[in-house]
């Protein structure tokens, strides 16, 4: 890969990884296999919750020590790191890549932790000890159970980057597919002011752009086919310091009403895309970030797309809703189906268990904390996050219709509510109030002519 990014122009930070090898030798020399599968044998067998499970494992990691020759190895490569870009303990993105995290078949997205803005050789083993620990959150527990994968069979590997000041600038996600459709022509970008995590998690409502790739190769051409602006209330900028590595403010009038990508920027961005998808032949969920210093693109993270890539639908079913209500608010459509149930609202993960299975998730954001109720869910809709934030993304997965980024549905839908929300209407989802009748036709496509 570094050889070939290299040959087709695509800028990446500097950094290095650990390899699964490191992961596994923590388990082992820590002896943590035993007491693994001990806390989730209480688990399966309900004697413990997911949260108390969850919970202590992950103190068995933070208790750990990394071995010495993997810690001795770690500091030498910061070193190395620190005299190639010319600074003492330079600021660095710990990256989580699980083994069957990003497998074509199944999106583990964002069920492992990133820690962003890390200095010094103690904060990096703490955040390594931390990365280890997060292959065990709630989440990815809940997750790996519901894939089928044996949670002692994946190990974890990380990448350590230097940090794009993306801060000062802006940063976010892009796919070589557009993942509504199945399109394969379509590039769609998603961007929003400060760091990426904003738009990972879903937390702001970002720009939007796509770009029609067969026309990137002719010179001249600019086929960026559209340009939404989005809401980008807030960002996520380096911290003060101490154990505070970033921070969540507001953006200002001027940034919310511009948008954060050029004409230039997009379609450098679509151009790495088309040449990461060629490197990989497949479509690619890809994670950018600009450098407010130097005016620098990089790309961050480059993962298989696992839904409309994998996509080998045999039958097409159309929804249509057979009368209309009250719209109480729109958001961005994930999917094409209706769904019709009563409202659960819920504004945190600490309340998830709160959850009705069956019901339709109304929250704030559906950040990857929420996996355990998104997989119960007849429906969900959110106030914030655009169509490619992970919740976006593991909604796709599960085929659970969603309505995001509709910036008011806490507000405007009660709890225990009647409501109807169709993502069959085309790009704008619409939740309605009360319960509609809708139909849902199956058309056999091996059937047509």
């Amino acid at each position: 890969w570094t050889a070939a990014r290299a040959h087709k122009g695509v800028k990446v930070p500097s950094g290095f990884a650990t390899t699964a090898e490191a992961y596994r030798a923590f388990v082992h020399d820590n002896q943590l296999a035993p007491l693994i599968t001990q806390h989730l044998a209480a688990f399966h067998s309900g004697k413990k919750t997911l949260q108390e499970t969850g919970q202590a494992i992950r103190r068995l990691f933070l208790e750990g020590a990394i071995p010495s020759y993997v810690a001795e190895d770690i500091l030498a490569a910061y070193a190395e790191l620190g005299r190639r870009t010319g600074i003492d303990h330079p600021a660095v993105a710990v990256r989580s890549s699980a083994t069957a995290e990003d497998l074509p078949d199944a999106s583990f997205a964002g069920q492992q932790e990133t820690f962003l803005n890390v200095k010094g050789q103690l904060a990096l083993q703490d955040a390594c000890r931390r990365c280890f620990a997060s292959l065990f959150t709630d989440r990815a527990i809940s997750y790996r159970d519901a894939m089928g994968f044996d949670h002692l069979d994946v190990a974890l590997s990380i990448g350590i980057q230097q940090m794009v000041r993306s801060d000062l600038s802006g940063s976010g996600v892009m796919f070589s597919i557009d993942t509504e459709t199945g399109f394969p022509n379509a590039i769609v970008i998603s961007a929003a002011w400060g760091l990426g995590e904003t738009v990972v998690q879903g937390t702001v409502n970002p720009d939007r752009y796509v770009v029609f790739k067969p026309l990137l190769v002719q010179p001249g051409n600019e086929p960026i086919i559209d340009k939404e602006l989005g809401g980008k209330a807030f960002r996520m900028i380096y911290g003060e310091g101490g154990s505070h590595r970033t921070r969540i403010v507001e953006t200002t009038a001027q940034e919310r009403r511009s948008f954060v990508l050029d004409n230039a920027d997009i379609l450098q961005l679509a151009r790495w895309a088309v040449a990461i998808e060629d490197h990989y032949q497949r479509p690619m969920d890809i994670e950018w970030a600009k450098d407010g210093e130097t005016g620098e693109l990089y790309i961050v993270q480059a993962r298989p797309e696992t839904v409309q890539a994998q996509s080998s639908v045999t039958a097409f079913r159309h929804y249509r809703l057979q009368s209309k209500g009250a719209a109480m608010t729109t958001g961005a459509a994930i999917g094409t189906a209706i769904a019709a149930g009563k409202a659960c609202v819920i504004r945190t993960a600490a309340d998830i268990e709160q959850f009705r299975d069956g019901s339709i998730l109304v929250t704030e954001t559906t950040d990857p904390d929420w996996v355990p109720a998104m997989k119960r869910a007849a429906g969900i809709v959110t106030n914030h996050g655009g169509t490619t934030s992970h919740a976006a993304i593991v909604s796709r997965e599960l085929g659970v219709p969603a309505i995001v980024g509709t910036g008011n549905a806490t507000e405007v839908i009660a709890e225990n509510q009647d409501i109807t929300i169709s993502c069959a209407e085309g790009d704008v989802g619409t939740i309605y109030d009360g319960i509609l009748d809708f139909s849902v036709t199956e058309v056999d496509i091996g059937a047509l002519p």
